[in-house]
């Protein structure tokens, strides 16, 4: 099972292949914004993937667009409820601010 590793705490967690980094940094005791319960609504939990990116899923239409609302997006931006671990080790990094808004 691939290993998700939270930054700046430094926390990893094991996870099974298909688990999202939203329900990966919850189950790691992570504190995340996730106001929209997952549906990529109001970009609260923007992450940035460091390592593993290649494995994650894809990019949604719907994700992209909500991701196009956000200010200080970049090349390594998703929305942490989108995102499914795939079956490599995976990196990312809560950003300290709510960015979503």
């Amino acid at each position: 099972m691939p290993i998700v590793t939270i930054k700046p705490s430094g926390k990893t967690i094991e996870v099974a292949s298909g688990t999202t980094l939203l329900a990966a940094a919850m189950s790691a005791g992570e504190m995340i914004e996730h106001k929209c319960d997952g549906k990529a609504q109001c970009g609260s939990c923007h992450v940035y993937v460091l390592e593993g990116r290649k494995s994650v899923s894809r990019i949604t239409p719907t994700e992209n667009a909500k991701l196009d609302t956000i200010i200080g997006i970049g090349s390594k931006s998703r929305l942490a409820c989108q995102v499914h671990v795939g079956e490599e080790d995976v990196t990312f990094e809560l950003l300290s601010f709510a960015s979503g808004f």
